[in-house]
Parts: structure tokens; sequence; C-alpha cells
């Protein structure tokens, strides 16, 4: 037995983008299980997430208000197929992070977070996966907009791969289109 997993965090809708990209809804309908790990903004998101998943597990992000702190906890921990797993949206500064999480989610086998809108995998000295999906909707500095997809089988996470998301087009140009200029 095995559960696909979708991981994203920091999709900031609709701040950033006005709606999900068509690919990363694709990916949702094949996950079993997916994953959010903050910075929604809107609770609509929440909504049609809830709708759309076969089962979602969330956290809220410091650009979370009320009404989305009201519904979803700061840190989430359930048990996917033997694999303990946490989502938490801040894991603080790249410098340390591996030894901080280990003091701040003992028992945790995948920790999930977002936040820096960078992707991230490592593996802490005790043995924990940390992973960050980036970002669907803001690159920030990145090169692409991304989002993780894995497989969690026998308590162990298989398969972790890093999706890069096409640029968005802005409305009314061809993605070959230079921008005019007046």
């Amino acid at each position: 037995m095995s559960t696909r997993l979708l991981l994203l965090a920091d999709t900031h809708l609709p701040k950033r983008a006005r709606a999900l990209p068509e690919e990363l809804w694709d990916a949702v309908a094949r996950a079993d299980l997916v994953v959010h790990a903050g910075d929604w903004v809107e609770v609509g998101l929440l909504d049609e997430l809830e709708e759309r998943s076969t089962r979602l597990v969330g956290v809220w992000g410091n650009n979370d208000g009320p009404a989305l702190r009201a519904r979803l906890p700061e840190v989430a921990r359930v048990e996917v197929e033997g694999l303990r797993l946490e989502v938490v949206h801040e894991t603080g500064d790249a410098r340390g992070r591996e030894r901080r999480c280990d003091l701040a989610h003992p028992d945790t086998d995948l920790l999930v977070f977002g936040h820096s809108h960078v992707p991230w995998d490592s593996v802490t000295d005790g043995g924990m996966r940390l992973l960050n999906p980036g970002s669907p909707t803001d690159r920030r500095r990145q090169p692409h907009c991304t989002y993780l997809t894995a497989t969690v089988a026998a308590g162990e996470v298989h398969d972790v791969v890093l999706h890069r998301l096409p640029p968005r087009v802005p409305s009314g140009r061809s993605p070959r289109a230079p921008a005019r200029r007046a």
C-alpha cells in the first residue's frame, strides 16, 4: 500500500495569482493526500481544496487572518502509512534549520514547511526529512513557481519530485509576444 502526496505552500490567493494553475488542480485530483503548509491568504482556497481533495492537511501561515486561523492549526500532525508527518509554516533561517527542526519536532519522520518560497529537501542528523515545496504562484527570486509530489509507503518517503510550473502569461498576451513599450 502507498499514499500519493501533493505538497504545496505559499499560494497567496488572490494576491499573487487569481487561481491555482490547472496543472496543480490535476495533481490535486491524483493525490491521496494534499498537504498545504500555510499562507493561503483567503479562505476560499481552503474551501475549494477541501471539496476537491481526497484528504487535506493544512496549517495557517503568517499571512493568514482570523478566518483561516479559526479553521486550521499552527502545527498539524498525522500518520500516513506508518510515517509520522508534521506540517508547519515557518522553520526560521536556513542556517541551522536541521538542528532546530530536530529539537522542535521530535518523533517526526517528515516535516513539510513553507514561508520562504524556496524549495528545500534535506535530512536532519536525527533522520527527519525536511521538505518545502516552494510556491506555485509566487516564485520571488526563484527561477520557477513550484510544488512537490511524493509517495509514502511502509513508513518511508519515496519518489520526491519538484515540479516547475510554466511562467504565467498576463491576460491579452501570447506566450511568445514581447511586452509592448509605451
